[in-house]
């Protein structure tokens, strides 16, 4: 009887035992289950903040992935010097000032001006304001029409961006002051190619030449197809 007794008490310590190591079991795949969870939780949400880094609605630098495509500025007769309040008009193009030159996304397109048979002067410093040693991206440093893109994060720009930074008006119907009509149009150009709508909404390319003529249709004749660009640009 001692015998059976003490089989049965071996047997019910070796089934207590079994069940103790199955809960662990258990417990250890539970644990690694929520692990695992927790692990692709975080791998998502450092997806995300890449993400919002580097592009959707807008950039940790506040640069939009998507630029604004209408242009706002002032309606006076060319020719149009660069704004005397640089920040102010970057701000109204919904574009920040940054300390340095960014080099992920670093274009240049030219742009032309053409009134009435006349070159109108993209002026210097666009989108750089000197006494804060701060720029835009989006930017010209000389009079030669060579305008730059030189943004940390990868994004587009459009031409109505610029205009706004200039400080000049422009739609499918005027720029600045100068409007259609009495036999006169306003005619945007990208690499010789006509465009239709609205300039502003260009978005620019490397080594675009954009050009926009007003004129008579004979003015429109033979609008600028090209720009040899120095190099290194």
């Amino acid at each position: 009887m001692t015998n059976g007794r003490s089989g049965k008490a071996r047997a019910a310590a070796a089934r207590k035992a079994l069940e103790a190591q199955r809960r662990r079991d258990r417990r250890r795949r539970h644990l690694f289950t929520y692990s695992m969870v927790g692990l692709v939780v975080l791998i998502v949400a450092g997806v995300v903040l890449a993400l919002n880094l580097t592009g959707g609605k807008a950039s940790a630098s506040g640069i939009p992935a998507s630029p604004a495509l209408t242009a706002q500025g002032g309606t006076s007769r060319p020719p149009w010097p660069a704004p005397q309040d640089a920040t102010a008009r970057v701000t109204a193009a919904g574009l920040p000032m940054l300390g340095e030159e960014g080099n992920v996304e670093h274009i240049h397109a030219h742009l032309d001006v053409i009134a009435d048979g006349q070159p109108v002067t993209v002026p210097a410093e666009i989108g750089i304001d000197e006494g804060t040693g701060q720029l835009s991206p989006l930017h010209t440093h000389d009079t030669t029409g060579v305008v730059h893109v030189e943004s940390p994060v990868k994004a587009e720009f459009s031409l109505g961006q610029l205009f706004t930074e200039w400080d000049v008006s422009l739609s499918a119907d005027h720029i600045g002051a100068l409007t259609a009509g009495d036999g006169k149009t306003l005619q945007a150009y990208v690499n010789g190619k006509a465009v239709q709508g609205d300039p502003a909404a260009i978005v620019l390319h490397a080594h675009d030449e954009i050009a926009l003529v007003y004129g008579t249709t004979a003015q429109q004749a033979d609008p600028p197809a090209s720009y040899t660009f120095p190099a290194g640009l």
